[in-house]
């Protein structure tokens, strides 16, 4: 591991000695560290390479999909698509619920996260 660890020094090295880094977008700026505290530590790594390939666990899909139906419910004026809507709720609401006890996530850890996700949403 040291020497993998030595040759990637020596190549930083080599291209700050050759200005490789002096345009780089946001330089001088401070980086935006996630915060991942909030998710349980034998799932950070699987949760790193889904968002990083663009994609979102399913329960994320889940709760953004919940967001989206409650939104539509409160616009909707027509009785008969409430219900529907109300009908796909409840669906999605319990497959949430499903997919949490199936992984053994507490409420509390997923209120914390899901509070972060609803931020950005």
């Amino acid at each position: 591991m040291d020497l993998f660890f030595h040759m990637a020094e020596q190549r930083i090295k080599e291209a700050q000695r050759e200005g490789v880094f002096e345009d780089l977008p946001g330089k001088g700026k401070p980086l935006k560290l996630e915060d991942e505290s909030s998710i349980p530590s034998d799932l950070r790594a699987s949760y790193k390479v889904l968002k990083n390939a663009g994609m979102v666990p399913e329960e994320v899909q889940l709760k953004k999909e919940v967001l989206r139906i409650e939104d539509l419910i409160h616009c909707c004026t027509a009785m008969d698509e409430q219900e529907r809507l109300k009908k796909q709720l409840n669906e999605k609401t319990l497959r949430f619920q499903e997919l949490m006890e199936r992984r053994k996530l507490s409420q509390s850890v997923w209120s914390s996260y899901g509070a972060q996700i609803n931020r950005k949403f």
